[in-house]
């Protein structure tokens, strides 16, 4: 799946090579290719890395501090961490919240919070799901009233991943309930220190801790923290999701995972031959191969596009689809080379695993993902939606 890169595009790639031959400890390349968890000082010292070198933001412009990298360039670099196991960086500042606020928040709330996101100062976490409003975001009940200048906010958000690590968080919350669902949304920027703020775990089927729950009750919100205008935040909100579903698409992760099947294939012996020359399986594994081409060169083409001041439009969602598909079946791929040794692990059994999965003592982690990977298809907006939306867009008329 190699491009024809140029010399200088081929220059940028051995730079980025030797940035993570430098930069990356093996015991942080174990545990991300061991699908180990993540603590905090682990996701905190690899963006201050990322920070130092000037590489945390490609997308965002120099102004601010980022790197304004062509598609290219970004693939590159997307490609090359993956490969490397490089962790992957927490996207809710970044890649979601800092665009929005470059293109509809304030100056002043751009000086204040962009350069926070990039310092690390700000952890930012994403408060859209609730209970009852997931794919249909819309009819979300967190409530906002205005008093005087604040705001005061009641509700729930649900799945809010890594928000007991944020010290902040962006909602969506319903500022006009005699609106229309779409038409009476605002986007709030709320500090999760704020009296009235609870966040409890949710633990997974794995046994860890990645998501939470994160109650409202009376917490006061300085109004200057409104990001553009009140009840428009349905348009802003999309404007983040089309990001966000770019993002989940995954190339460089999809390629890694499918080395790691090749290696686990290679190993793994069936009928007194590798799994890898096994015809279904080899099949399978090329026709993943074959999408996963497709979707790269699809992927560039819309990161071109962005470059160029446009806005992902319906093909993130296609981007969004296909990406969680390839990874789901990467990791169907990996937990049948594993065979029975992939069975269920409980969490304590996962510590310490940090090599790849290839034989019956590492195979526990490949479950592991697995089950965790399921979520693909469904957050950042479900799958079934995407296509409902990609339906609407292209055979509806509708925008």
């Amino acid at each position: 799946m190699d491009l024809n890169y140029t010399p200088e595009e081929l220059a940028f790639r051995d730079e980025v090579r030797a940035f993570l031959d430098e930069t990356l400890t093996d015991d942080i390349r174990a545990k991300v290719r061991g699908h180990g968890q993540l603590t905090k000082a682990d996701m905190e010292g690899w963006h201050a890395a990322l920070n130092a070198r000037g590489w945390l933001a490609p997308t965002w412009p120099k102004e601010w501090g980022g790197c304004e990298w062509n598609a290219v360039q970004r693939h590159i670099f997307e490609e090359e961490c993956a490969m490397a196991d490089a962790p992957r960086v927490v996207p809710f500042g970044l890649t979601m919240l800092g665009p929005v606020l470059m293109k509809y928040g304030t100056r002043e709330q751009c000086e204040r919070y962009l350069p926070r996101i990039l310092s690390g100062e700000d952890w930012w976490c994403q408060g859209y799901s609730e209970p009852g409003a997931g794919s249909d975001l819309a009819s979300l009940r967190t409530r906002a009233v205005r008093e005087g200048d604040h705001y005061i906010v009641n509700g729930q958000k649900t799945w809010t991943t890594l928000g007991h690590f944020a010290n902040r968080i962006f909602c969506l919350v319903r500022t006009d309930p005699d609106a229309k669902p779409q038409e009476g949304i605002s986007f709030l920027l709320i500090d999760m220190d704020s009296p009235g703020v609870e966040i409890r775990p949710i633990i997974l089927l794995d046994g860890t801790h990645e998501v939470n729950e994160v109650f409202f009750d009376n917490v006061k919100v300085p109004v200057e923290n409104l990001v553009g205008e009140e009840n428009r935040g349905w348009t802003y909100a999309k404007y983040l999701l089309m990001h966000e579903r770019t993002g989940i698409a995954g190339v460089g992760f999809s390629r890694a995972g499918l080395a790691m099947v090749r290696r686990m294939a290679r190993a793994e012996m069936h009928k007194g031959q590798p799994l890898l020359e096994n015809p279904h399986f080899a099949a399978r594994l090329a026709q993943v191969e074959i999408d996963l081409m497709a979707m790269a060169t699809t992927n560039l083409r819309i990161v071109s596009q962005a470059a160029a001041g446009q806005a992902p439009g319906v093909e993130s969602s296609m981007l969004k689809i296909k990406g969680t598909v390839i990874r789901q079946e990467i990791n169907d791929l990996a937990r049948r080379a594993a065979g029975p040794y992939a069975l269920p692990f409980p969490s304590e059994g996962l510590e310490g695993v940090n090599e790849p999965p290839i034989g019956p003592e590492d195979a526990g982690p490949v479950a592991a993902q697995y089950f965790n990977n399921r979520k693909l298809s469904i957050f950042g907006g479900s799958n079934e939606i995407q296509r409902n939306i990609i339906a609407k867009v292209k055979l509806g008329g509708g925008r």
